[in-house]
């Protein structure tokens, strides 16, 4: 498969596409039809040969709905019977997130689930990775600007003025700060933006932007580079990446590339009117994790 762009096709991807929009229920199976040329080849792909596929999937926003504390996300309740169903057909199902993976797997209920044997969780932008099959986290040493930004967040909401509302996440090997409770978030979010990329800079780490949350952390990792580094680990024929934030546009990219060398893939945005830059470059475009698990239940009943 060549590139994904066809001038000649209304739905081609592309700075100038046309962005698709939320689509209903395709032919037989419940399959919705991807609105692009290249999903649609994308998918063709997937269902020739399920076994040599890759789902990878976002977890918030994704398979969990978003929650005023990321603490209390919780997977879809039919996000893991989907997953079981669909995993025992493909080559294997990934979860990529900026989570630490262990918190990923317990707010998924992801271990010891009968099916989902080969789950690999790449938490961390894929720095940690947990494999279900030994139940075991991999990880590099601690990145040390993680800890000194942390020491300095503190006084840096205090003198922009940000800190009412504002709270700090620890996620191990990268600091969150969250606006959303914030009484006006995005005047907060952009009002941070500055002052902790200085902040992150002087540190050696990098900020990504999220759904009303500003991420520290170290560079050289993002989920497109988890994405690709997987998909070669496993030799992946064709690839499925579901997302629905900022942080998903990386992996985003990692499938545009794939594409242009020749291994298919289809992009899943979980519904969202406030990350417009995803959804106007997905091929498929779902109503949220509810939306993700119906397309996970329909590829495992059409993969039989």
């Amino acid at each position: 498969m060549g590139s994904h762009t066809d001038s000649t096709d209304p739905h081609a991807t592309g700075p100038s596409a046309t962005a698709p929009h939320t689509t209903g229920p395709g032919p037989a199976g419940g399959l919705p039809a991807p609105a692009t040329r290249a999903g649609r080849e994308g998918l063709d792909a997937l269902l020739a040969r399920p076994g040599k596929a890759l789902i990878a999937l976002d977890f918030d926003g994704t398979l969990a709905p978003i929650v005023p504390d990321p603490e209390q996300a919780r997977a879809h309740p039919d996000a893991v019977p989907a997953l079981a169903a669909l995993a025992p057909k493909v080559a294997a199902i990934a979860v990529v997130t900026g989570r630490p993976p262990g918190v990923a797997v317990r707010n998924g209920g992801f271990a010891g689930v009968p099916g989902l044997e080969h789950l690999v969780v790449l938490g961390h932008y894929g720095a940690e990775r947990w494999d279900a099959v030994t139940g075991t986290v991999t990880a590099p040493a601690p990145h040390p600007g993680v800890a000194a930004a942390r020491a300095e967040l503190p006084g840096l909401l205090d003198r922009v003025g940000a800190w009412r509302g504002t709270w700090i996440e620890e996620k191990g090997r990268a600091v969150a700060v969250h606006t959303r409770r914030a009484r006006d978030p995005q005047a907060a979010f952009e009002a941070l933006r500055e002052p902790l990329t200085g902040l992150a800079t002087r540190h050696g780490l990098i900020v990504e932007p999220g759904r009303m949350v500003l991420e520290l952390r170290p560079p050289g990792m993002d989920k497109g580079v988890a994405l690709t580094e997987y998909a070669r680990e496993i030799g992946a024929e064709s690839v499925l990446y579901a997302g629905d934030d900022l942080g998903d546009l990386p992996a985003y990219a990692a499938v545009d590339k794939l594409r242009s060398d020749g291994t298919p893939g289809v992009l899943v945005c979980s519904g969202s009117d406030e990350v417009p830059e995803l959804r106007d470059r997905a091929d498929l475009v779902v109503a949220g994790p509810a939306g993700v698990v119906s397309l996970l239940r329909a590829l495992a009943h059409r993969t039989r």
